[in-house]
């Protein structure tokens, strides 16, 4: 199974206790964040990533993509502004007091903005990456251009900065199912309700940020899940059905996402969406 990951949006009710973010969080790390694997490997592979990298992750989720590139020998720093459960699974994997290795040893991860995860003895940053995908929420893309004004300037010049996005709704099953949450959540249609993905959104945000499109790339990941109920929580962990919980009640929410997901159930109870995402590589000026 590979993974898929999408910015989080998470609602601060008084319903949704300190323990069901930790659950949720939990449940991105083992099922969902796995879903862009494809997708990080493309990436660091045509970047050539390895023992000469600095690499800075934006909102850096539970560290998946962070540990690949230090496995790769790569010197790695994490930005979490959303969700500091998945950054304490990241730290988790990510610090040296959990591993003892040296590929890890100087690891930086941090809740708030990127100047924090600066070391201000260190080099500039070789590789910033914004894995969390966008054009699948409306005003998603606003937050990463905000965390990329504060990101690039940590940066050498010329460096890659990798923005990702969802690819076309047509090559996107996922997409029947994320419509669910736009449907559920009409009366709160806003920032935060799913749309779908538009051709140029990375392009615009790279304008925005100041930063000089160099080449982008299509890579395929499936969502691959063992049954409908780890597909069910794997999608809910995401964030993009947080609306849709508010407008109506989880149950409901729950019902009709298990019944849009029954079309990709396989006769062997597991659940397969294909799925195209993109990738923007730009560069600081």
């Amino acid at each position: 199974m590979t993974p898929t990951l999408v910015r989080q949006h998470l609602s601060h009710t008084g319903e949704r206790s300190r323990t069901d973010l930790g659950a949720r969080a939990r449940d991105w790390s083992e099922i969902q964040e796995r879903m862009l694997v494809p997708l990080y490997e493309a990436v660091y592979e045509r970047l050539e990533v390895g023992p000469a990298a600095r690499v800075l992750g934006l909102g850096c989720g539970s560290g998946l993509a962070l540990l690949m590139a230090a496995s790769r020998g790569a010197a790695v720093a994490g930005v979490e502004p959303s969700c500091p459960e998945r950054l304490a699974l990241a730290r988790q994997r990510l610090l040296p007091e959990a591993w003892g290795t040296r590929a890890r040893a100087g690891a930086r991860l941090v809740e708030g903005a990127p100047g924090d995860a600066a070391d201000a003895d260190g080099p500039p940053y070789t590789l910033v990456t914004a894995f969390e995908p966008i054009g699948c929420l409306a005003g998603d893309s606003e937050g990463l251009g905000e965390l990329l004004a504060s990101a690039t300037p940590l940066a050498e010049r010329g460096a890659p900065v990798a923005l990702v996005g969802w690819g076309p709704p047509e090559r996107c099953a996922t997409s029947s199912v994320l419509r669910v949450a736009t449907k559920l959540a009409d009366p709160l249609r806003s920032t935060g309700s799913w749309r779908p993905a538009l051709r140029d959104d990375l392009e615009e945000v790279a304008q925005r940020a100041g930063l000089r499109p160099d080449g982008s790339g299509r890579v395929a990941c499936p969502f691959g899940y063992a049954g409908l109920d780890s597909a069910l929580r794997g999608l809910l962990s995401t964030g993009l059905f947080d609306a849709a919980i508010e407008a109506t009640d989880r149950a409901q929410v729950d019902k009709e996402v298990t019944e849009a997901l029954h079309p990709y159930q396989r006769r062997d109870g597991t659940v397969w969406m294909p799925n195209v995402f993109r990738y923007l590589i730009a560069r600081v000026p």
